[in-house]
């Protein structure tokens, strides 16, 4: 959804910078961008996603400063900084906090573009570089989970490095290589330091990226017709500006109140005790995002097979674009995707839930049900969909849509028969 240039230099100076390095071009062609005039309040959280990660990294080169990452000084050195430090207690508690809301807002960023069928052609790359970005972000947040170096930290990195041994011929070499040696030590500390520090820069490279396939392919947009003209369209700037500011606004007040009343809420009490290698937790539970991916590696009784599924249930997320039959994009004209989907949310609740909960009994029986719904919905559910559903008929144009301008849905074209503007 590429459109022409409207920025004409003012002075000879922005003339002269224009023709050598256009950022002025550029941030003038952001905020005019057009953008389709009838996106709600889910379409930002990619802004709240980027203040995210900015304040990730600000605050992460700030900590850097002062932790010490050796595993006679990792824990001590937290503590230091969160008493002795100016501001300490401030920076650290952001970024930890500032961890959970990052993967709040790109599991709602997620949702919203499974619901509205944001993966859907054209913006396959776009849909992949998200997946990309998820993954980054769970390696990077792994990582940083250890260098507090607290007992669920230590067991953590334990448990999880220790899955690359179910690995055929191989898997033991690639878990010494983790390790830099025969445990999880001061080598291993430094590495995941190393890591932690450098990965949010590789995921900013991914951001602009995704970024760049955005302002190629266009926005999607609530009922996933294409833009007709500029009737459908408006420029980025002044409204969606003033939206998203006031949802960054909203959602800073969310992320605030943990900061200030309850920074310790999301973490877990175990890791505020010392790592002691001689002295396992009694039950092993990682960060609340990465638990419904630990139900899944739990719920099956092979190691190796266990690890696969918990690979695969993101892997599968590559090819959902070709999985989806449908010609239709968003669920609003698709009432059978759509109880699907909740279905499915609850699924994702549901295994979120047991990934806190002992591997047993009933907990045991409900996370392998929903550990198979789960690869049902993408390899079953969503490929059969597009062929039994009847969509419902879909708007002429957006503006249709926002303005009215249609009378008792008189002309509208059946969604089925309009396969190339809805794939």
């Amino acid at each position: 959804m590429s459109h022409e240039s409207t920025y004409k230099p003012n002075s000879n100076f922005e003339k002269w910078m224009d023709e050598r390095l256009p950022i002025i071009r550029m941030s003038a062609e952001i905020s005019s961008f057009p953008t389709p005039r009838n996106l709600n309040y889910l379409w930002t959280f990619g802004g709240i996603l980027t203040f995210c990660l900015v304040v990730q990294i600000v605050t992460g080169i700030i900590l850097a400063m002062h932790y010490t990452p050796h595993v006679d000084y990792a824990f001590d050195s937290v503590q230091h900084i969160k008493r002795n430090v100016n501001f300490g207690w401030l920076l650290q508690g952001i970024h930890m906090v500032g961890g959970s809301m990052f993967f709040l807002a790109v599991f709602v960023h997620m949702f919203r573009g499974l619901y509205y069928g944001s993966y859907k052609a054209p913006r396959e790359i776009l849909w992949i570089l998200g997946v990309v970005l998820l993954l980054l972000m769970m390696a990077t947040a792994f990582m940083g989970y250890v260098l507090p170096w607290g007992q669920m930290s230590f067991w953590a990195a334990t448990v999880i490095t220790n899955l690359f041994s179910a690995i055929p011929l191989i898997g033991e070499s690639i878990v010494q290589w983790l390790w830099g040696g025969f445990s999880v030590d001061n080598p291993t500390l430094n590495r995941f330091y190393a890591l932690h520090f450098l990965l949010p820069f590789m995921i900013f490279g991914v951001v602009v990226l995704h970024i760049w396939a955005l302002h190629v392919t266009g926005n999607n947009n609530p009922i996933g017709i294409d833009v007709k003209g500029k009737q459908d369209t408006l420029a980025f700037h002044p409204l969606y500006t003033l939206k998203d500011g006031f949802a960054l606004a909203v959602f800073a007040i969310l992320f605030a109140w943990f900061v200030f009343y309850a920074p310790d809420y999301l973490g877990h009490p175990d890791n505020y005790i010392q790592a002691n290698p001689l002295q396992t937790p009694p039950h092993i539970v990682p960060e609340w995002y990465f638990l419904p991916f630990y139900a899944i590696l739990r719920a099956i009784p092979s190691k190796l097979l266990g690890v696969i599924a918990m690979v695969s249930s993101i892997l599968v997320l590559f090819i959902l674009p070709w999985l989806d039959t449908s010609r239709v994009r968003s669920a609003k004209f698709r009432p059978l995707y759509r109880i699907f989907f909740w279905i499915f949310v609850v699924t994702c609740l549901g295994l979120g839930y047991l990934g806190a909960k002992p591997p047993e009994g009933n907990y045991l029986i409900f996370a392998r049900l929903f550990t198979a719904y789960y690869f049902i919905h993408f390899l079953i559910v969503i490929p059969m969909l597009g062929l039994i559903e009847r969509p419902k008929p879909t708007p002429n144009s957006i503006s249709e849509s926002v303005l009215g301008k249609s009378k008792g849905g008189g002309g509208q074209p059946d969604a089925v028969p309009a396969a190339p503007e809805n794939r």
